[in-house]
C-alpha cells in the first residue's frame, strides 16, 4: 500500500457524513507499504462509538474492473471467510469516486502481521486459503488475472534493458519455458476459481490470543485482493508457500513451513495427481510472476509518498532456488 493521491480529513468530511450511516470522519492516515493504491486507515465515530475502515483510491484499475474484486470480498465474507467486506453507502453501491478516481471503503480487519511466522501461521494460512477457494466455487464473476503471462510476455520487454546478460538469459528462458506449460492441455485442465494472488505475509493478520505465545495465535484475515483473479488454484497455493515457507536465507524453503501449509491446505481440498505433477513448474511461475513486476516497479517506478520499491533480487533468487528443486 502507498500513497500516490494525497487525501485530508477536510476532503472527506462532508462526503462521509452525507453519503454513508458511519457518523462523522475523525482522522484519516496513510499507509506506508504496498505499490498499488492510495490505502488510508480512516476512522470515524457514531453515538459516541469508534469504527474503523480502510479507505482505498485506485491508481491502476479501472471503475469496470473494480466491481469483481469488491463482488468477491463481499461473496466471501457472507460465505464467512475473515476478509474485508466493502462499505456500502446510502445508495446500496460500494464503488465510489474520490478526486476524480476510483474508491472504496472496507471494514478493517483485527490483529497484526507476523512478518517472521511459526510453523503453525504457516498451517492457519494454509487451511483458510483452500476454505477461501471452496468458498468461491459459486461465486459468479470471472475476471483474469491482470497479472499473468499476457503481462509477463508484454512487461518483460520493457525491463530487460535494464538487466545483466545473465540475468536477461534466466528471465527470457524461464518466460519461454512458462509460455509452454501455461498454453499446455495440462494446465487447461488444472482445477481454478477465484484466486487472491498476493497472499504475502503483509497481507494477513493474526488475532493474538496471549501476551507473548504466537502459537496460540488465530487468524485475523486476509486483506488486498485487488491483485484477485481467475486463476488455478495451484497458482495461488504456489505464491502463498514462495513468501510464507521461506528458509532463514530468504530464497530456500524451509521444510517445517512448507509442511505445515501445505498439509493444512490438503486437509480442506486436497491436490489432485495433474496438481502434484504441475507443481515443480507452477512454483517457479510463482516467482517468476513477481521478479517480473518487482523489477518493472524498480526499474520503472510511479511517484508516490510513502512508496519504497521491492529489491527485485529477492525473487530472482527465489526463481534460482525453485529451478533447484
Amino acid at each position: 500500500m502507498a500513497v500516490f493521491t494525497p487525501i485530508e480529513l477536510s476532503d472527506i468530511s462532508d462526503w462521509i457524513a452525507t453519503d454513508f450511516d458511519i457518523g462523522r470522519a475523525t482522522d484519516i492516515r496513510g499507509i506506508h507499504g504496498g505499490i498499488e493504491n492510495s490505502n488510508f486507515f480512516l476512522d470515524t465515530e457514531k453515538d459516541g462509538k469508534n469504527q474503523k475502515y480502510v479507505l482505498t483510491i485506485f491508481e491502476r484499475l479501472t471503475a469496470e474492473q473494480l466491481p469483481y474484486y469488491l463482488e468477491l470480498m463481499r461473496h466471501l465474507a457472507n460465505k464467512g471467510i475473515p476478509v474485508p467486506k466493502p462499505l456500502e453507502n446510502k445508495h446500496g453501491q460500494i464503488l465510489f469516486s474520490l478526486k476524480g478516481k476510483p474508491a472504496a471503503i472496507v471494514s478493517k480487519l483485527p490483529g497484526l502481521s507476523r512478518l517472521a511466522p511459526q510453523a503453525v501461521h504457516c498451517a492457519l494460512v494454509g487451511e483458510n486459503l483452500a476454505k477461501m477457494h471452496l468458498a468461491g466455487v459459486d461465486f459468479q464473476h470471472t475476471q483474469e488475472n491482470l497479472r499473468s503471462l499476457a503481462w509477463w510476455k508484454q512487461t518483460v520487454p520493457e525491463v530487460l534493458p535494464h538487466l545483466s546478460n545473465a540475468q536477461k538469459e534466466l528471465l527470457t528462458s524461464e518466460l519461454a519455458t512458462q509460455e509452454q506449460f501455461f498454453t499446455s492441455a495440462a494446465y487447461a485442465s488444472l482445477p481454478q476459481g477465484a484466486s487472491h494472488c498476493d497472499l504475502f505475509r503483509d497481507n494477513v493478520l493474526f488475532d493474538p490470543q496471549a501476551e507473548k505465545d504466537m502459537s496460540k495465535d488465530q487468524l485475523g484475515g486476509f486483506f488486498d485482493f485487488y491483485f484477485a483473479g481467475t486463476d488455478k488454484w495451484l497458482f495461488d497455493l504456489a505464491v502463498t508457500v514462495n513468501d510464507w515457507c521461506l528458509a532463514d536465507n530468504k530464497s530456500d524453503l524451509d521444510p517445517a513451513r512448507f509442511q505445515a501449509l501445505m498439509d493444512a491446505y490438503q486437509t480442506v481440498r486436497a491436490l489432485n495427481d495433474l496438481e502434484q505433477q504441475s507443481w515443480p513448474l507452477m512454483i517457479r511461475a510463482a516467482a517468476l510472476r513477481f521478479w517480473i513486476s518487482r523489477l518493472w516497479d524498480f526499474y520503472l517506478p510511479r511517484d508516490a509518498q510513502m512508496l519504497t520499491p521491492h529489491d527485485p533480487r529477492h525473487f530472482e533468487n527465489i526463481l534460482l532456488s525453485r529451478k533447484a528443486i
